[in-house]
């Protein structure tokens, strides 16, 4: 099952490098840069959600946003729901941490912060609500193809492989379940969402891209399997 989480950040560049890591860690990210975004999307993926169940499976709050303040939707969340709720501010203030914790928050990271760090708080989190979760795989390696999804890094035969976002989104799903099929739908929900389920064609131009870019032969893969009417594999990392 992916895990869904709420990231509220206004700062573009911040927001963008926690996605990929949580991404590359196999969850589904929703992104808000305000409040007013936050409650539309908690509006919006509670329609989708089983009756009585949360919107999400967790949530990263930043406190200083363009029209009000993060405890306001601590506030309103706590309402309904106890999902978790890590805090993520560059605010230091003892006082406002205890505020806060009081108030529901399960965590209070204080920017800045390491993601590995915050990647462990969130499995603390989402532990004490019953759900566990393990680190993700995150290194892959098979002849001279060497993937890192913790940097973000290819290489094929040492030498630095330039993959788009998409790319290298896609290659992390498959990574996460190497040697087992993932189906057409699965790749599309994880890597692009939930509405482009139908959308096959985009599996089709980017796995070929992928193939252009780690196959010897492109046209007869020995990494990035089909498997005919169901979906893609990836070959069994070494070792």
């Amino acid at each position: 099952m992916t895990l869904r989480v709420l990231l509220v950040e206004d700062d573009r560049e911040l927001c963008r490098t926690l996605k990929d890591a949580m991404t590359a860690e196999g969850y589904e990210v929703f992104t808000a840069a305000s409040l007013s975004e936050s409650f539309a999307l908690l509006t919006g993926l509670g329609a989708r959600a089983t009756p009585g169940g949360a919107p999400v499976d967790m949530v990263l709050l930043d406190l200083g946003l363009p029209d009000g303040d993060g405890e306001q939707l601590l506030a309103a969340l706590r309402k309904k729901h106890t999902v978790p709720l890590i805090v993520i501010s560059a605010r230091e203030s003892d006082g406002q941490k205890v505020r806060l914790l009081d108030a529901g928050a399960d965590d209070y990271l204080v920017k800045p912060f390491s993601i590995r760090e915050l990647l462990a708080r969130m499995r603390v989190g989402l532990r004490h609500r019953g759900t566990s979760v393990s680190p993700a795989v995150t290194r892959y390696a098979v002849g001279a193809l060497n993937i890192d999804l913790g940097t973000r890094e290819v290489t094929l035969a040492g030498e630095p492989v330039h993959l788009t976002p998409t790319e290298f989104n896609l290659l992390a799903r498959l990574v996460r379940s190497a040697g087992q099929v993932v189906t057409h739908r699965q790749l599309l929900m994880d890597v692009w969402g939930a509405e482009f389920t139908e959308h096959t064609h985009y599996l089709r131009l980017y796995m070929a891209q992928l193939r252009g870019k780690l196959e010897d032969n492109p046209a007869d893969p020995r990494l990035l399997m089909n498997e005919p009417g169901v979906g893609y594999r990836l070959v069994e990392p070494q070792g």
